[in-house]
C-alpha cells in the first residue's frame, strides 16, 4: 500500500488504445478449445483478451455516390444497406464456386466469367466465410481455395488487396498450418508497400509460438523498418501487447531487457504488462520493484495497474488490504467498476475464501456495479469448487432474473457442479439448455461431462454424449483427447 501512496493523486492515464486486462470468454480462433481445466472459464477474469482500438478494422467500404450529402439520411442509409447484402449475397455465390472447384472445373475462369465488381467488401465477406467454415477435414483444400480467390481477386485492374487482405489471407493460413505460405504473403506484402502493423505481428506470433519460433518473430520485428507499430508508443510495446494475450511471460522478459538497453523508457502500458508477466511467473519480489520504479518516474497506476493490484491481493486472500485499496481508488478519483470487483472476487475465490466473495459482490451492487455475465460465472465457479452447489444454483437463477444470460463457461460449471454431486440427468438437462438457447458446448463442455460419467461408471450414455457431439460434426478432430473412445 505503500507503493501505491507514493503514486500521488494524479488522473489515471488515458488513451483509446490502451491495453484492457478483458475477459477471455473463448473468442480467439487460435485456442477456443483449450481444456487445460475443467474449470477453465476466462483463464482468470485479470487475463483478459488486452483489448483496445482495433489495428486493423475491416472498414466497410460505400460506393463513392453514397458519400455525398445532397441525399436525405433514410436514402443513404437505404443504399448503404443495399451495398452491403448485395456484397453478401455475392459472397455467397462466389464461395459455391469455389466449392466446385478441381478436375475438369476451372474456378477462376468461372469467377471471371460472372463479371462480378470487386470491393474491398467483397473480399473481406469471402475470406471470412472461407475463414470460417476451416476444419480439420477440409484445412488443406480451404488453404488453397483461399489462396486461388486471392490471387485471382489482386489481378483484377479495378481492385487492389489492402493490409486486411493479406491479413485475413494469413489467418486462412495459420488455421490450415500453411506456415511457410503464411511467411511469404508477409514478404509480398513488404514487397508491395504495405508496412506490417501490429496485427500482423499478432498473427505471426500466435502461429509460430506454438512451434518454438516466437523468438525469432520477435527479433524480426524489432530490427524491422517496416514495422508500422502506432497506435502504440514505439514497436516494443506492441510486441509486448501481442505477447501479453499469448501468455509469453518469460519471452515479455527478455523484450523488456532489450528496450531498456535501447534506451526506451516504459510506460503506463509497459509497466502494466510487464508486471502482470512477474506476477504469472511468480516473481512477486520483481514485481513490487516494479511498482516501485513506476512510482518513482513520476506515473500514476491507471484502472488495469489496480485490477492487476486487486488480484493479487484477492489470490494472496488478504480482503482487508483489497478494501483499503478500493477505497484508495475512489480518493484518487478512480471508481472501481465491475472489472475490478470481478478479479478481485476471482482472486479471493481462488484462494478459497468464499465469505469475503460474497461480502466484495454485495459491496459491487452496494456501489452501483451490477454483475454482468464474467462475474456471476467466476462467483458460480467459486461455488461448485468448494462443493456448495446448492448456492451456486441459487446466483444461477439470480443472473438469469436479471437479465444476464449464462455463457458456455458459465454452463461449464454448472454441469461439473451437479456432475460432482452426481446428479447426471440434471448436468446432461444443462448441456441440453444450454444448445436450446443458443449457447453452443465447446469441447471443455464436452470433455467435462464425459470424463465424470465415465468416472461414475456410465459409460453408455458418455458414449451417447460423444456421439452427439461427433453427429453434429463439432471437435471431430479432437477426439483423441478422449480417451478409449471408439467410433461405431
Amino acid at each position: 500500500m505503500n507503493s501505491i501512496a507514493r503514486f500521488g493523486t494524479r488522473n489515471a492515464y488515458k488513451s483509446c488504445c490502451i491495453f484492457v486486462l478483458s475477459r477471455r470468454l473463448c473468442d480467439s480462433s487460435f485456442d477456443s478449445d483449450k481444456i487445460d481445466s475443467e474449470f477453465y472459464y476466462s483463464d482468470e477474469p485479470l487475463k483478459r483478451m488486452w483489448k483496445g482500438t482495433s489495428f486493423d478494422s475491416d472498414f466497410y467500404e460505400t460506393p463513392d455516390n453514397l458519400r455525398g450529402y445532397e441525399r436525405g439520411y433514410e436514402g443513404r442509409f437505404s443504399m448503404r444497406q443495399r451495398f452491403f447484402e448485395s456484397g453478401r449475397e455475392d459472397a455467397r455465390r462466389i464461395l459455391d464456386v469455389l466449392q466446385q472447384d478441381g478436375p475438369g472445373f476451372d474456378a477462376k475462369a468461372a469467377l471471371s466469367e460472372m463479371q462480378m465488381r470487386v470491393s474491398g467488401f467483397l473480399v473481406r465477406e469471402v475470406l471470412k466465410g472461407i475463414l470460417k467454415n476451416i476444419n480439420y477435414v477440409n484445412k488443406t483444400r480451404f488453404a488453397k481455395l483461399g489462396y486461388k480467390f486471392f490471387v485471382w481477386s489482386g489481378q483484377l485492374g479495378t481492385y487492389r488487396h489492402t493490409p486486411n487482405s493479406y491479413h485475413l489471407i494469413m489467418k486462412i493460413f495459420a488455421e490450415c498450418e500453411e506456415y511457410r505460405a503464411m511467411w511469404r504473403l508477409v514478404d509480398e506484402m513488404v514487397e508491395n508497400g504495405f508496412p506490417t502493423t501490429a496485427r500482423t505481428f499478432n498473427i505471426l506470433i500466435c502461429t509460430c509460438a506454438e512451434a518454438g519460433l516466437a523468438r525469432n518473430v520477435v527479433e524480426r520485428f524489432i530490427k524491422s523498418k517496416t514495422f508500422n507499430y502506432r497506435p502504440f508508443k514505439h514497436s516494443y510495446n506492441a510486441i509486448l501487447h501481442a505477447l501479453v494475450s499469448m501468455n509469453q511471460y518469460k519471452l515479455i522478459e527478455w523484450v523488456y531487457q532489450q528496450m531498456l538497453a535501447e534506451g526506451f523508457a516504459p510506460d503506463i502500458l509497459t509497466y502494466n504488462i510487464v508486471m502482470y508477466a512477474k506476477y504469472r511467473l511468480g516473481k512477486l519480489e520483481q514485481f513490487h520493484r516494479l511498482l516501485d520504479a513506476m512510482a518513482a518516474s513520476g506515473l500514476s497506476p491507471d484502472f488495469h495497474t489496480y485490477n492487476i493490484l486487486l488480484h493479487v491481493l484477492g489470490k494472496g486472500d488478504k480482503p482487508l488490504a483489497a478494501l483499503n485499496l478500493l477505497n484508495h481508488m475512489k480518493e484518487v478519483g478512480l471508481h472501481p467498476g465491475v472489472h475490478h470487483f470481478t478479479t478481485l472476487i476471482d482472486g479471493l475465490s481462488r484462494a478459497g475464501n468464499l465469505d469475503a466473495c460474497k461480502y466484495f459482490f454485495d459491496e459491487m451492487i452496494k456501489n452501483g456495479c451490477m454483475p454482468d455475465v464474467v462475474c456471476y460465472t467466476v462467483i458460480i465457479t467459486g461455488f461448485i469448487m468448494a462443493g456448495e452447489l446448492e448456492n451456486a444454483q441459487a446466483v444461477f437463477g439470480e443472473m438469469i432474473v436479471r437479465g444476464q444470460l449464462p455463457n458456455v463457461f458459465t454452463y461449464n460449471s454448472m454441469i461439473r457442479g451437479y456432475c460432482m454431486a452426481g446428479n447426471f440427468e440434471e448436468a446432461c438437462s444443462i448441456l441440453k439448455e444450454m444448445e436450446a438457447r443458443g449457447c453452443n458446448p465447446n469441447f471443455v463442455v464436452y470433455s467435462t461431462l464425459v470424463s465424470h460419467l465415465r468416472n461414475a461408471g456410465r459409460h453408455s450414455e458418455a458414449n451417447e454424449v460423444i456421439q452427439d457431439m461427433v453427429e453434429k460434426g463439432q471437435y471431430v478432430h479432437l477426439l483423441s483427447k478422449i480417451k478409449r473412445f471408439r467410433r461405431c
